[in-house]
């Protein structure tokens, strides 16, 4: 599906969570959006669970988390939804994994990983969740790939990443997991790797042309798009600092190559810390941090069809570090960093489905 232009999209505001909240972990199940955890005003990471009924637009308070964490990975299966690693209360990463219940409305306790994590990508395929990298204790980024088995309630090890890193963006297209970016340490990772679910295989793409922190990843009509984030200066440039670009590089599945868009076909805004998702033929790009002393509100597009950057309707409530979400025709923008922790919940829409 193609829509044209910024008119096609509007934003839908939903009643605020009753907890401000950063890092928060976010689930879609049978009409319900899930926010779990984070962090809170504090600073510190939570237990609280909630939930929006998107039919009656009401929140309601679900039973805690038994480990409180934040930045945790969130995976449906059916009517459950199992919360991964993440990091707790003294900043360490933890190696719990809890399953909510949605039809009995409590908490168990599911198989620990192998290793404590956060920062772990989590992908679920024909009722298998996989599990791919993350950091542990000691920082050091790992390459560990594992496989939940829900009836037997078990993690199983698989080949090993080529390029260990935690905070990747991962898609799961075709029998192939592939696996963009991510840290180590306080360094970017330019690596592109695919995992082949049937022959569980690992193949290397071509890295990223440029290294940046903190960019956008999303996957539409067989390209990868990387978008923005925070460049870092080169090895010689001893002078230099970081600094917010508009980059963006696509890859293409078919023909195996990165491309670097000229400037014309730049974001129109330099930003890092963002939401970036597919919607209706369209890459959005929603809000994050740039050169201005606030977060940005501003939200753009990126046509497939007719190659080209539109403005999009404003953020209703201007962020970044936001959890998001796409469900439908929607893209959820959930709490994040506004002046503080944020209570905001918004979703951009494609105007048929508001």
């Amino acid at each position: 599906m193609s829509t044209g232009g910024g008119r096609a999209f509007a934003w839908q505001v939903f009643p605020p969570m009753p907890t401000c909240r950063v890092y928060g972990t976010v689930a879609h199940q049978d009409g319900h959006l899930l926010v779990l955890g984070g962090c809170g005003q504090a600073g510190l990471p939570l237990d609280t669970a909630e939930t929006l009924d998107m039919a009656s637009h009401t929140w309601l308070a679900l039973a805690p988390l038994p480990t409180a964490r934040a930045g945790a990975a969130a995976v449906v299966l059916g009517k459950q939804v199992l919360v991964v690693g993440g990091v707790d209360e003294v900043q360490s990463p933890v190696a719990a994994v809890e399953a909510f219940l949605m039809d009995e409305g409590r908490w168990e306790r599911r198989a620990t990983l192998p290793q404590a994590a956060m920062g772990v990508a989590t992908v679920e395929r024909d009722g298998m969740v996989y599990a791919l990298g993350g950091m542990g204790p000691d920082t050091a980024p790992q390459a560990q790939v594992r496989v939940y088995e829900p009836r037997r309630d078990c993690w199983l090890s698989l080949p090993s990443m080529p390029t260990p890193c935690y905070g990747a963006s991962t898609f799961l297209h075709g029998n192939k997991i592939y696996v963009l970016g991510g840290r180590q340490g306080k360094l970017p990772v330019t690596a592109f790797e695919a995992f082949d679910l049937e022959t569980r295989t690992w193949t290397r793409h071509p890295s990223l042309p440029s290294r940046r922190a903190f960019a956008g990843c999303a996957m539409a009509e067989g390209s990868v798009f990387s978008l923005g984030g925070l460049q870092q200066p080169g090895p010689h440039n001893f002078y230099s600092r970081p600094h917010f670009v508009n980059t963006v590089e696509m890859f293409d599945l078919e023909h195996g190559s990165w491309t670097k868009l000229p400037r014309n076909l730049r974001m129109r805004d330099k930003r890092a810390d963002f939401v970036v998702g597919s919607l209706g033929g369209h890459i959005v790009a929603i809000g994050g941090l740039g050169n201005q002393p606030c977060p940005l509100g501003s939200v753009e597009s990126f046509s497939l069809a007719r190659r080209r950057w539109e403005a999009l309707p404003a953020m209703p409530t201007a962020r970044c570090s936001c959890s998001s979400l796409q469900a439908g025709p929607r893209l959820f923008v959930i709490g994040g960093v506004a002046q503080g922790p944020s209570q905001a919940v918004e979703a951009l829409c494609l105007r048929d489905g508001v």
